[in-house]
């Protein structure tokens, strides 16, 4: 990337086109500024795969111009890659607000990574470099100490929102409306504000009116309640225990996330009566219409507590028809079918289910809708805009509603991955890409995972494997045997016979050709058995299983 000493230079490397892996920088001459690293979880068409990265390659090409890693707020989409950034590429500083930094402390401590340079801001702080200036402003989401942060560049101001609602009934702080109409005051030349909801028309409903609801449901419930949310809700998580205890009821926790972050909750002071939770053991011994027990696997992940409660394998609670179960969640695109899996096995074993579309406010989004993002437009009064988090179908909404607030639609930038701003004493123009592609994680494998790996397990999963075992005399340039044919996931071998005798026979034939050859390698061999074995399944079944050729030569 060729760099002019009179520009500065905005670009993701994760979080547009997409919700998630939001990775945010901008670049000046030598210096590097990066806001978030997150995760992104992965659909069904990424089989195997547990988080997604986004590519910090141009990152470690340019270690020795990063001065820090700015964190918004503590969510996975946010903090989730440091673990595996601070492990590959030089990060000097981590400057996070304080649930942020305890989140992210206690993920380097699980896989003994040492990083001990964190540092906690508030919205009075203020750091300098050569430069950059850099100051906070307290927002409100679904998650304590969230900011959005303003880099003073050479060429401007840039506002970057982090995630972001106006709730003017909240359970935590407000957002800074006058120190965001005062940084709009003194002159906004790029915003990039968050689009997660940019589809959604007026404003989202306060997190306050989940409360009420919730308390409605506890007052009217005689049976154990088992409430499932997201474990990073930190502020839902306070006010169920709030509830909790203005209903006489305790709460057990179960699920690893959710003990984690009630336990930082308390470190933070977020939780101050402690004894609403108990252990699992103080929690026999109540009486069911006394107990509340908070639980992860509000997506349905199969896994996680609630699944296995549904599934009556978990060793901690049974199901009993006179529970209540609360989904106090919204679906994350792709999870609805796994949610509706569950839902339909509580409803099989006779609980009472609350979901968000029974007409009951018990969840409500972190994230602005249209009028909060007009609002935020008027209050910061930017030059240009380029829209951040979201889909592309996000970005454009969000785009039009700028426009509608009066911006000009050639100072508007739907950018994606990799696509770079350079800011001038003129204006703001689009040049020339860094070129980026996706990280996979795949238990302790990171970034080895191509897309072949990826193209094979989708195979697998749909059609299966067929592996073709060869037993050849080397000398004699003969097969020992027949070739043993086995199958997962392709057809039951037993109850497919004639198709399996078929393919032996065919396999026998290519074997048989190659070994008369004067040139016969076993490489040849294989790749020649793929070939046409797959054509032959193709044609018989349809199917296009892996072919697997192993052979043993004597």
């Amino acid at each position: 990337m060729i760099t002019n000493k009179d520009e500065t230079y905005v670009f993701a490397l994760g979080g547009l086109g997409e919700v998630g892996k939001n990775m945010y920088c901008v670049m000046h001459e030598e210096e590097i500024i990066i806001i978030d690293a997150g995760v992104m979880f992965p659909e069904d068409n990424l089989p195997g795969i547990d988080y997604i990265l986004a590519d910090y390659t141009f990152l470690k090409q340019n270690e020795s111009k990063i001065k820090g890693l700015f964190i918004t707020h503590g969510h996975e989409d946010h903090i989730g890659a440091i673990p595996y950034l601070v492990s590959n590429v030089n990060i000097p500083i981590i400057y996070a607000p304080k649930v942020a930094s305890e989140l992210i402390k206690k993920k380097l401590e699980d896989r003994s990574i040492p990083f001990n340079n964190i540092v906690i801001f508030e919205d009075k702080t203020k750091i300098d470099f050569k430069y950059f200036s850099i100051d906070f402003f307290r927002t409100t989401h679904s998650i304590p100490d969230s900011y959005g942060i303003r880099i003073k560049t050479p060429q401007g101001a840039i506002v970057e929102t982090g995630d972001f609602k106006f709730d003017l009934t909240p359970i935590g702080p407000m957002s800074d409306l006058s120190k965001m109409a005062r940084i709009g005051d003194e002159g906004v030349k790029l915003l990039m504000s968050e689009s997660t909801n940019a589809l959604i028309p007026g404003f989202s409903q306060s997190e306050n009116a989940v409360d009420e609801a919730l308390g409605d449901i506890f007052r009217n419930c005689t049976g154990r309640i088992i409430l499932a949310t997201f474990a990073s809700n930190i502020y839902r998580l306070v006010h169920i225990i709030e509830t909790c205890k203005k209903n006489n009821r305790k709460i057990v926790a179960f699920g690893r996330s959710m003990v984690n972050n009630i336990e930082i909750a308390k470190s933070c002071s977020l939780i101050t009566d402690k004894t609403v939770i108990i252990s699992a053991d103080e929690a026999k011994k109540l009486a069911p219409e006394n107990l509340c027990i908070l639980v992860t696997g509000s997506q349905g992940e199969p896994l996680a507590a609630l699944s296995r409660i549904a599934n009556g394998i978990d060793s901690n609670v049974t199901l009993m028809p006179e529970d209540t179960v609360i989904f106090s969640s919204s679906a994350i695109p792709g999870n609805a079918l796994s949610i509706n899996r569950v839902i339909n096995k509580l409803y099989l074993k006779g609980a009472t289910v609350y979901t968000t579309s029974d007409d009951v406010n018990i969840h409500t989004s972190g994230h602005g809708r249209q009028e909060e993002l007009k609002l935020l437009f008027r209050l910061m009064k930017p030059e240009y805009l380029m829209p951040i988090h979201g889909e592309f179908r996000m970005l454009q909404a969000h785009t039009k509603l700028a426009i509608e607030c009066g911006m000009k639609e050639e100072n508007t930038f739907i950018m994606d991955n990799g696509d770079v701003l350079a800011l001038t004493n003129d204006g703001v123009k689009r040049i020339k890409s860094i070129p980026i592609n996706d990280i996979y994680v795949d238990g302790k494998r990171i970034g080895d995972i191509g897309s072949s790996i990826i193209r094979d397990r989708k195979i697998m999963s749909k059609d299966g494997v067929l592996v073709v075992i060869l037993n050849i005399d080397k000398n004699k340039k003969e097969l020992m045997i027949d070739p043993n044919i086995t199958t997962r996931g392709f057809v039951v071998v037993n109850d497919n016979q004639e198709l399996i005798n078929s393919i032996q026979n065919k396999v026998k034939l290519v074997c048989e050709q190659e070994l008369k050859k004067a040139n016969y390698s076993s490489t040849d061999l294989k790749n020649r058995i793929i070939l046409e074995v797959n054509s032959y399944i193709i044609e018989l079944t349809g199917r296009r299983p892996i072919i697997m050729p192993v052979i043993f030569e004597n």
